[in-house]
């Protein structure tokens, strides 16, 4: 099989993660707004949500395998960094043009770190870990080891993006290097067993052609449907409830 397919299972399960995290923000604003009494802080939502990142950015490490696995035949080790370093930025700084917009918008609780900050930072340290190989995946886990101990100690703000923060600090939306680039390190050698040298190495089930085409549709353009969804959400929220969100 030809290393350049685009594997339709990745935008599947993309799609599905995309899909929980509209879910998920919908449940979030319809408690934020005070429009429906939700607990999402805790219990099922809070599971929800831990699920629904841990998924997609487990996708986003298989992802990076594939990319790097595609272009290491056509261009150098220096271009490859370079690509990513280039990819990583170009989505970080979206993710401070959602802290720009959240602060406006927020102010007390704007996102100062959140997934596309660290799927930037991610995708720019991805090339210093592809040489382990699947034995990234063990890297992931002592990535989320260390992650669990930085919730046991408070510091400065300086240090938000390490997962260790001040005990008052709060965001609406906050997935620090520890310990969630771990699960992109583990996406990552999960990819190197899955897909060895960039090629699928396991059958699929035959799964009906619309569903595929459904659940894939936001798969390949979760950017996109990320970056507009929570304002789509909450005018949507706000025409059908009266609520004020402004």
């Amino acid at each position: 099989m030809s290393r350049v397919l685009r594997y339709w299972e990745i935008d599947l399960v993309r799609g599905i993660a995309i899909l929980m995290m509209v879910l998920f923000h919908t449940v979030y604003d319809l408690s934020f707004f005070s429009i429906f009494p939700v607990n999402v802080s805790s219990g099922f939502w809070r599971y929800f949500a831990l699920a629904t990142a841990s998924l997609f950015l487990l996708v986003v490490g298989i992802s990076l395998t594939l990319s790097r696995a595609r272009a290491s035949s056509t261009i150098s080790k220096y271009q490859l960094a370079l690509k990513f370093v280039y990819r990583g930025a170009g989505i970080f700084l979206l993710g401070l043009l959602i802290t720009l917009c959240t602060w406006l918008y927020l102010g007390e609780g704007f996102i100062i770190f959140g997934i596309l900050h660290l799927i930037g930072v991610s995708v720019i340290l991805s090339p210093l870990f592809f040489r382990l190989k699947k034995f990234t995946f063990a890297a992931g886990l002592l990535c989320i080891a260390i992650g669990c101990y930085f919730t046991t100690i408070t510091g400065s703000l300086w240090l938000l993006p390490l997962g260790i923060h001040p005990a008052t600090f709060w965001s609406v939306d906050y997935e620090p290097i520890f310990p969630w680039f771990g699960m992109v390190l583990s996406g990552m050698g999960l990819g190197e067993y899955l897909y060895p040298e960039g090629v699928r190495r396991f059958a699929l089930p035959s799964l009906p052609q619309a569903a595929i085409q459904l659940l894939a549709f936001p798969g390949r353009h979760s950017l996109l449907i990320y970056l507009v969804h929570q304002p789509i959400i909450i005018l949507l929220l706000a025409a059908l409830t009266g609520t004020k969100v402004l």
